[in-house]
């Protein structure tokens, strides 16, 4: 699953650390929602990116379980929004994610899609290849469920963009001797027909770096 809703930006549209933003109200209702989505569902394992979002999403799913820590699966990297020319910020934003991303796309100026793959195909493999559970729980980051989505159904380092995540939301997947189902796709357990807009998960976020651009 991707962690519950955060806030990226404070109330000026000021960018804040992303390494430390906290799970909002509405993210822990998200978190909430699922667990209760999950509530019939024995969990061998839990393990998240060790990111504060994805920690505090992890510990309120998964009440009282031990959860694993895989760096690894940590959110792909941008630059500093300063180093990105004024007037390709925009396109940076709100096309980050749009159809097949080549390997060699840097993700704001920062780590490249390549990179990604990188560390968490091997992650996933050495969990895949581990038969000492049935089901677990993967908390991660869009970016990183993205990839993860897109090897399942290709089995290449192909990354398909287009997979949208809602914060909070839920993926259901098969894997068998690296033989991957994939069952559903961004379950968001507070809005299940996804009602609540129509931007992608980057638009919202270009709004909120530019409140009076808002459209």
């Amino acid at each position: 699953m991707r962690h519950g809703a955060v806030a990226y930006f404070d109330d000026e549209g000021r960018p804040v650390a992303p390494d430390d933003v906290p799970l909002t109200a509405e993210g822990r209702e998200q978190a909430e929602a699922t667990r209760a989505l999950l509530d019939s569902v024995e969990l061998d394992r839990v393990i998240a990116s060790g990111l504060p979002r994805t920690s505090e999403t992890a510990a309120l799913v998964a009440p009282g379980r031990d959860v694993e820590t895989w760096p690894e699966l940590r959110e792909i990297a941008g630059d500093r929004f300063a180093a990105i020319p004024p007037e390709e910020l925009e396109e940076a934003f709100v096309h980050a994610f749009h159809g097949i991303v080549p390997n060699d796309k840097r993700f704001l100026g920062g780590e490249t899609i390549g990179e990604l793959f990188d560390r968490v195909l091997p992650a996933i493999g050495r969990l895949v290849t581990d038969d000492g559970w049935d089901t677990a729980l993967v908390v991660a980051h869009g970016a990183v469920n993205r990839a993860i989505l897109s090897y399942a159904l290709t089995g290449e380092r192909l990354f398909l963009g287009r997979f949208e995540q809602a914060p909070g939301c839920l993926n259901v997947l098969d894997v068998d001797d690296s033989d991957w189902v994939v069952r559903a796709v961004n379950i968001a357990a507070t809005d299940l027909v996804h009602r609540s807009t129509r931007l992608t998960q980057m638009e919202q976020y270009w709004a909120e770096y530019r409140p009076g651009d808002r459209r």
